[in-house]
């Protein structure tokens, strides 16, 4: 089933309907800003391609916002905070409210974006958004959360806590969550009483500018959510910007490293959270079906791309014996585009993360180990032009030296 409209954000992954298709796209636009609560299109003279990793056809282009639009955002943020500092505990509770309801209203549209632009299946791209939600629902407890404390520390004597916003801040997000990680900047952030510039994956940008919509339509004022565009340009503005108080990342730990040690070094707040190598260890008093499932979803949900996959499978004594049906569970797993109703695990991000994978099984196999099965040369029948590795933690995991 096919369902397409016109968009509001200005491309094919965040229109007012849902797309569910991978069929190329005729004259995919281009990725605005979005700016004091209005989508503008950007003067940028470098653009970065979106790709459908299913397909690798274009779906939109992502401006590297100018030096003019990012301090357009800055500014937004910075007048609009102080009335947004003034607005009572109550008007922004509502106005989060309403949020999560229209998040739950266009639930399929943004994973739909999601599938499109990340690859994930489209189930798997409900969850992303389901992930984020109630992190928004959990905001809306705010009036219970924000309110300091009272503690008599001595007779006739008290100390008093207060929460206050710290002004603008800002969140740069990762292309493995497109919803899930802006969920848990945005609503947290603005129902606090902060301002916030958020910058999404320019690899898949589609769901944060749904959310910016969304959140506009909640009722949230102008300039309290600003959306920027762009890679290591936009990120060192971010860093450098005197305005802004306080960054929130996820990702790779190569770039959160440095976003902490240069963001500490200005006098930033920086929350980085990096990357992790999850290792499981499988005991012989498991349950043996419940064991490998657990084991099969945690390695594989995502196609692997997630700072939760695991990647070492630790056997301790008669569990060893339980590797052949593992291995079995993954070679069941249909490993397709998203949009597809029996996909089990769809494409990585891009080409260059498909061959730096295979390449990675290669070296293993130079090294000695057994791959007891190999996802290299993946080609869908439809779709021979995606970036498929099939189950590829598989040979990861299953590498028997």
């Amino acid at each position: 089933m096919i369902r397409m409209a016109t968009n509001t954000a200005g491309t094919a992954s965040t229109g007012t309907k849902v797309r569910m298709t991978h069929a190329p796209i005729v004259s995919p636009a281009d990725t605005p800003n979005f700016l004091d609560n209005e989508f503008v299109p950007s003067k940028a003279t470098h653009w970065i391609p979106v790709y459908d990793p299913a397909t690798n056809n274009l779906v939109t282009r992502v401006p590297q916002s100018t030096a003019e639009e990012l301090s357009m955002a800055v500014s937004s943020a910075r007048n609009a905070f102080p009335a947004w500092r003034a607005t009572s505990i109550i008007a922004r509770q509502q106005i989060m409210f309403r949020f999560t309801h229209l998040i739950k209203e266009n639930w399929d549209r943004l994973a739909a974006s999601i599938t499109l632009e990340q690859g994930k299946t489209f189930n798997d791209a409900r969850g992303d958004v389901l992930r984020g939600l109630q992190v928004a629902e959990t905001a809306c407890g705010i009036t219970t959360q924000l309110p300091g404390e009272v503690l008599e520390v001595a007779r006739d004597m008290e100390t008093r806590s207060y929460r206050e916003p710290l002004g603008v801040v800002a969140a740069i997000c990762p292309f493995n969550f497109p919803a899930m990680i802006p969920l848990w900047c945005i609503p947290i952030a603005v129902v606090t009483g902060n301002t916030l510039i958020l910058k999404p994956s320019e690899r898949d940008p589609g769901a944060a500018l749904i959310l910016a919509e969304l959140a506009r339509e909640a009722g949230l004022p102008n300039g309290v959510l600003n959306i920027v565009h762009g890679a290591v340009d936009t990120v060192n503005f971010i860093i450098d910007e005197p305005a802004i108080r306080a960054i929130s990342f996820v990702g790779s730990n190569r770039a959160g490293e440095y976003i902490y040690s240069r963001g500490s070094a200005n006098g930033k707040r920086v929350q980085a959270n990096l990357g992790a190598k999850n290792h499981a260890v499988l005991l012989p008093d498991a349950d043996k079906e419940t064991a490998l499932n657990a084991i099969a979803g945690a390695a594989f949900g995502a196609a692997g791309q997630r700072c939760m996959a695991l990647s070492v499978l630790v056997t301790i004594g008669e569990s060893s014996n339980y590797i052949p049906a593992l291995v079995e569970k993954a070679r069941k797993l249909v490993v397709s585009a998203g949009f597809e109703k029996d996909a089990d695990v769809g494409p990585v991000i891009s080409p260059e993360s498909r061959r730096r994978i295979e390449s990675l099984i290669a070296r293993a196999e130079r090294e000695g180990a057994s791959i007891l099965l190999d996802g290299r040369g993946c080609k869908p029948e439809k779709y021979p032009q995606g970036n498929f590795v099939s189950d590829k933690r598989l040979y990861l995991t299953f590498l028997l030296y």
